[in-house]
C-alpha cells in the first residue's frame, strides 16, 4: 500500500544501434520448463499441508509450489528466473500461456516489441494480450503472495473451463514475491510470535510488527517507489526483464489498512496530464469486471479515492507511461491484520477472506484483458505510434550539457540507457530558444556539439517528457507523494528543454582517465590531482583511504599546468605514500578507472595561481570510522538511505549501532555518527545527550539529517533554531478564518504542506560542506524547513532566501516558510563539528545531485 505517513511525515545514431543490437541479440533468461511431475496437481492448501489462510507460507515454500503447479503444466507453464535479492532469494515470474502461444513465446515477446516500436519488423495486432501481474511488492503485505498460490493452481487446472478460456487470448507474466527479503522478515517474526490460536485482538503481539517491519527491502527501500529509479537490486533485475516485454496490462497487488475494505480501480485524482484517455476508460473498464464480482459476493469496496496516477514511479503510473494500463489493487490488512484482525465495527478480517479477494480481482483483470484483447492490442500500437510521430507537450527534445561532469553525465546516460530511452550527440554548436533548468525560464540558449540530446520523437517519448518536464502539470494539488522531479534536477546537470527538433547524430567524446600536460608527466608524476564533482568521485576516495593511499584535498581554487581546479579537488602526492612503492601509480589509474573518474598527472607541486600542492590549505584527507544509528525512534527508509549509500554506492565501511543498546557504546571508537531522520525524543536523554555533545567537543562530528536536526533544535549548545510564529500574519488575520467545513479538513491542510517540491538552495561553496559545487543546489524539499539561520559559531552553508522555489507543490503557508531559511550547514562544537542536513540528500536514493553533500560531510568537514 502507498501509506500515505511513509509520503507526507506519498535514443540519434549510436544510442538507437546499440539499443537495437541489445534487443535483436540478448532475449531474457532462459525460462525453464520443468519436467513433467508424477501424481495428480495439488491445491495449495493439499501441498502446503494446511488450509490456505490459515497461516502465512515462507518464501522457499512458495517457490517449491510455484514449481509443483508449473510441472504439472508443463506445455502450459514455464518458470523464469530473472535475478535474485541483496540476501540471495530467487526472483522469478511464471510464464502462463495456451501449448500453442507457449510453444512462440519468443516470437510474442518480439512482436510486442515490434508494436512499441522498439524492435524491427512488422507487427501483427492479432497477438495476444500480455498481462503482467505483481503480487507482494511490499513484504509485509502478505496476503497476495497466499493469493497467487491460488490464482496459479486455477490457471493450471486443466478442468477450469474459465481459465482455459482467458489464455487464448493472453499471455501472462506472474510474480509471485517481488520483495522476498521483506516477505521473509514478516513472516519469519510471525510465526514466531503468533499464537496457536490466532488471537484477533488488535493489541495482541501478532498485531504489533518490530522496528523496522517487512515492507521494505534488504536496504529498507519501499520497492514501490523505485520503479522509475532504480536504485535497487531487485527493481534493476525486473524491470531489466519488464523492458523485454512491455506489457499491455499491469496490476500491482498491495494492502492497506486493517479498518479498510478493497480498492480497485479507477484510480483518484491527480491524474498525470500524459495518462491517456484509453488509459483512463480501460481502467474503468477494468474496474467493472472487478466490481461486478464484488457486487455479486456483497463485498465492500471503494474507487476513484486515495490512489492517484501522478508520482511516476509506482507500480501503477511507471507502466502507464510505457503503453500499459497500470493499476494498483488494496485489500485491507497489511501486516498488523496477521490471519484474524477484530475491527472496530465488530468484524473479523481474515487472512482467507483478504486472499478470496485479491484471488477474484486478479482472475477478473485477466478476463477483462481476454475479451477486450484487440482493443487492447490496438491502443498499444496506437500509444507507441503517437510517441515517434506525435509525441505529447510543446518540447520535442532535451539536451544535457556534455561538458564539465564526466562522471555525472555517464551515471545519466546509464540510467537512460535502462530505461530504452534513445539519445545521441549534438553534431555542433547551435543557439535555440529554450527552458534552462538552472534559470528557471525561457531564454536562449547554447547547445554545444557533445551535448546529449534526447528527442521526443521515440517510442519512449512520454516517458521521456514525464521525466524530464520541468513542471509537472498539477491538476490537483490533493496528491499523494512528491510533485517534482525533473532528471536534470536530480542529477545536478546543466540541461535544457526545447521547442525544436534537432539532430543528434553526433559522437560521444572518448575521454582518458588518466591525463597529462605531457606524456612525460605520464610515468611517474609529481602528483595525481582529480575534481571533485559527483559520486563517483566519493567512491574514488573511498577506495583510496581503503587502500591507505594519503589523500589531500584543496581547500581553495588553484591553477597547475593550464588548469583551474575548485575547493574540494582531491590532490594525491607521490610524497607521503612512498610505501606504496612501485604500486602507487597503477593502484591509482586502477581505481580511478574502476571508479570512473578522471584524474590529471602534474609534473610540478607549483601552482600558477592559487595554493601549492604543498600548501597548509592543501589538508590531509583522514579516513574517518564512521558509525550509523537504527532502530526504534529511527526512520527505516531514512536509515536504509544511508545504509545502501555506504555498502552499494561507495562501498565504504560503516558500523551500524542500535538505540537499544546505544548508551553503552563508546562513542570514542568513532569519529562520525550518522543521526538519520527519526523521533530521537525516547532514544536521548538529557543525560546522554550530555555525553553525546561532550563526544562533540572531544573532537567528533555529529550528522543529524531531518527529524534528528529538529530534535537538536532549541537545546542547549545546539545554534539550531526554528523560526517564530508569524505574528503580524496572526494579527491580521479573518476573525472567521475558524468556520471551514469539515469536508474541507484534508484540503485545508495543503497549505501547510510541501509535496516534494524542487528549490533551489544558495551555497557558500568555500565551506568544505559544499566542496564540488556551485553557488547553487536544487534539492528535494519534503517538509516546511522552518529555521533560522544558525548564530555566531555556526556556517549556513545552504539557506533558502526569498522566491528560490522552481518546482512541484508547496502549500500557501509552507511557501512562506520556505522564505529566509536555513538548509543545511555546520557548527563548530570544542574540537568537534554538528553537521545539520534540515533536508535530506540521499533520498530514496535517486536525487543524485544531493550525494556530494553527504561525502563532504563524511570526510572534508572538519578536516
Amino acid at each position: 500500500m502507498r501509506k500515505k505517513y511513509y509520503c507526507k511525515p506519498r535514443w540519434a545514431y549510436l544510442g538507437m544501434m546499440a539499443l537495437l543490437w541489445l534487443l535483436r541479440s540478448a532475449p531474457p533468461v532462459q525460462a525453464q520448463t520443468p519436467a513433467a511431475e508424477t501424481g495428480p496437481l495439488l491445491n495449495p492448501t493439499q501441498f502446503l499441508g494446511y488450509e490456505l489462510g490459515s497461516r502465512f507460507t515462507p518464501h522457499a515454500t512458495l517457490l517449491r509450489y510455484v514449481e509443483h503447479v508449473a510441472a504439472h503444466a508443463a506445455g502450459r507453464m514455464r518458470v523464469q528466473p530473472y535475478g535474485s535479492t541483496y540476501e540471495n532469494r530467487p526472483l522469478e515470474v511464471v510464464q502462463i500461456g495456451t501449448p500453442e502461444n507457449m510453444a512462440r513465446l519468443e516470437e510474442i515477446r518480439q512482436n510486442n516489441l515490434r508494436l512499441a516500436g522498439l524492435a524491427s519488423g512488422t507487427a501483427r495486432t492479432d497477438a495476444p494480450a500480455v498481462v503482467w501481474l505483481s503480487y507482494n511488492i511490499h513484504g509485509n503485505e502478505a496476503v497476495s503472495s497466499e493469493a497467487v498460490m491460488q490464482v496459479l493452481y486455477d490457471l493450471a487446472n486443466p478442468e477450469n473451463p474459465e481459465t482455459r478460456q482467458f489464455l487464448q487470448h493472453t499471455v501472462l507474466l506472474v510474480d509471485p514475491c517481488v520483495n522476498p527479503d521483506g516477505h521473509e522478515r514478516y513472516v519469519q517474526w510471525y510465526n514466531r510470535v503468533r499464537a496457536q490460536v490466532p488471537n484477533a485482538s488488535p493489541y495482541a503481539w501478532e498485531h504489533r510488527e518490530p522496528w523496522p517491519g517487512g515492507r521494505f527491502n534488504h536496504y529498507y527501500f519501499d520497492l514501490n517507489r523505485d520503479w522509475a529509479w532504480q536504485t535497487q537490486q531487485e527493481s534493476r533485475q525486473r524491470l531489466a526483464l519488464y523492458n523485454q516485454w512491455l506489457p499491455q496490462v499491469h496490476a500491482d497487488f498491495h494492502e492497506m489498512g486493517p479498518e479498510d475494505p478493497y480498492y480497485f480501480s479507477p484510480a483518484a485524482k491527480p491524474f498525470h496530464e500524459d495518462i491517456t484517455n484509453f488509459q483512463r476508460k480501460f481502467q474503468g473498464i477494468i474496474g467493472d469486471y472487478n466490481r461486478a464480482v464484488f457486487d455479486k459476493n456483497n463485498w465492500l469496496y471503494f474507487t476513484r479515492e486515495t490512489y492517484d496516477l501522478f508520482y511516476p514511479s509506482y507500480g501503477d503510473t511507471y507502466p502507464s507511461f510505457n503503453g500499459a494500463i497500470g493499476m494498483t489493487y488494496e485489500q485491507g490488512g497489511s501486516g498488523r491484520a496477521g490471519v484474524r484482525y477484530a475491527k472496530s465495527d465488530g468484524d473479523t478480517l481474515t487472512l482467507a477472506q483478504r486472499i478470496s479477494h485479491h484471488h477474484a480481482a486478479s482472475l477478473a483483470t485477466i478476463r477483462a484483458a481476454s475479451e477486450r484483447q484487440m482493443e487492447l492490442v490496438k491502443e498499444f500500437r496506437k500509444y507507441f505510434d503517437e510517441a515517434r510521430t506525435a509525441p505529447r507537450g510543446s518540447y520535442k527534445s532535451y539536451v544535457v550539457a556534455g561538458s564539465g561532469d564526466p562522471g555525472q553525465l555517464r551515471a545519466f546516460t546509464e540510467y537512460l540507457q535502462r530505461q530504452q530511452i534513445q539519445f545521441g550527440y549534438a553534431p555542433r554548436r547551435q543557439r535555440l530558444r529554450g527552458f534552462n533548468y538552472f534559470a528557471g525560464r525561457e531564454e536562449t540558449v547554447q547547445v554545444e556539439a557533445q551535448d546529449v540530446v534526447i528527442s521526443m520523437y521515440q517510442p519512449k517519448s512520454t516517458l521521456v517528457k514525464v521525466l524530464f518536464e520541468p513542471r509537472p502539470a498539477l491538476e490537483d494539488s490533493l496528491t499523494y507523494d512528491i510533485t517534482a522531479w525533473a532528471l536534470p534536477y536530480s542529477f545536478g546537470l546543466k540541461a535544457y528543454a526545447l521547442k525544436d527538433r534537432i539532430a543528434a547524430n553526433g559522437q560521444a567524446a572518448n575521454t582518458p582517465t588518466v591525463v597529462a600536460a605531457s606524456s612525460a608527466a605520464l610515468s611517474q608524476p609529481y602528483a595525481y590531482v582529480a575534481r571533485w564533482n559527483n559520486l563517483q568521485d566519493v567512491r574514488f576516495l573511498s577506495r583510496l583511504l581503503q587502500q591507505k593511499v594519503k589523500v589531500r584535498v584543496a581547500g581553495r581554487a588553484f591553477e597547475s599546468e593550464g588548469q583551474k581546479y575548485l575547493p574540494g579537488t582531491l590532490v594525491i602526492t607521490r610524497n607521503g605514500n612512498e610505501a606504496l612503492g612501485p604500486k602507487f601509480d597503477q593502484l591509482i589509474r586502477s581505481q580511478a578507472d574502476s571508479a570512473g573518474v578522471m584524474v590529471r598527472a602534474v609534473q610540478s607541486g607549483f601552482s600558477t595561481s592559487g595554493a601549492d600542492l604543498g600548501s597548509g590549505y592543501v589538508r590531509n584527507v583522514a579516513r574517518p570510522n564512521i558509525a550509523v544509528v537504527a532502530g526504534n525512534g529511527v526512520s527505516p527508509t531514512a536509515f536504509g538511505e544511508v545504509w545502501h549509500f555506504f555498502e552499494q554506492q561507495i562501498g565504504y565501511p560503516v558500523t551500524v549501532l542500535g538505540t537499544d543498546y546505544l548508551p553503552s557504546v563508546p562513542l570514542a571508537k568513532f569519529d562520525v555518527l550518522i543521526l538519520p531522520d527519526g523521533d530521537y525524543s525516547e532514544v536521548y536523554s538529557e543525560r546522554q545527550l550530555e555525553a553525546l555533545k561532550t563526544w562533540v567537543r572531544g573532537g567528533g562530528r555529529l550528522i543529524a539529517m531531518e527529524g534528528a536536526a529538529a530534535f537538536l533544535s532549541g537545546k542547549k549548545d545546539f545554534l539550531l533554531r526554528a523560526k517564530p510564529a508569524d505574528s503580524t500574519a496572526a494579527r491580521k488575520a479573518d476573525p472567521y478564518r475558524l468556520l471551514k467545513p469539515y469536508a474541507n479538513a484534508e484540503r485545508e491542510q495543503i497549505g501547510e504542506r510541501v509535496q516534494g517540491s524542487v528549490y533551489r538552495v544558495l551555497l557558500d561553496n568555500t565551506h568544505p560542506l559544499a566542496f564540488g559545487y556551485g553557488n547553487t543546489y536544487f534539492a528535494l524539499i519534503r517538509d516546511t524547513l522552518n529555521y533560522r539561520f544558525l548564530g555566531e559559531g555556526g556556517w549556513n552553508v545552504g539557506v533558502l532566501k526569498r522566491d528560490n522555489y522552481a518546482a512541484g507543490f508547496a502549500g500557501r503557508n509552507a511557501r512562506r516558510k520556505l522564505n529566509d531559511t536555513f538548509v543545511l550547514g555546520a557548527q563548530d562544537m570544542g574540537r568537534g563539528q554538528v553537521i545539520y542536513l534540515a533536508d535530506n540528500p540521499l533520498f530514496r536514493g535517486f536525487w543524485q545531485g544531493g550525494k556530494l553533500l553527504f561525502g563532504n560531510a563524511l570526510f572534508f568537514v572538519g578536516q
